[in-house]
């Protein structure tokens, strides 16, 4: 089975996430794993997801995303939806 990242493949470009601090749309600064070290980004997915800190967003296809608000600089990780490839 094969599962898939809109955000991370570009097919959910519409979708907002608001600040839970100030209400302003947040922008995505991409997959929190792309943030451990200079490598990481270019890993497999599914094995830096068993280092991530969130040990069940393999089995419930999940990818956690850091959300970035250019008006006030508050950080989120959200949980994205990952959607099945036949």
């Amino acid at each position: 089975m094969s599962y898939m990242c809109p955000l991370c493949n570009g097919f959910d470009a519409n979708r907002t996430f608001h600040c839970p601090t100030c209400s302003e749309v947040m922008v995505d600064s991409g997959r929190l794993m792309d943030y451990f070290d200079d490598y990481s980004a270019y890993l497999e997915i599914d094995g830096m997801k068993k280092v991530d800190g969130f040990p069940d967003d393999t089995s419930s296809h999940q990818c956690p995303h850091v959300l970035t608000c250019p008006t006030c600089g508050s950080e989120i990780t959200q949980m994205i939806s990952e959607f099945y490839i036949p």
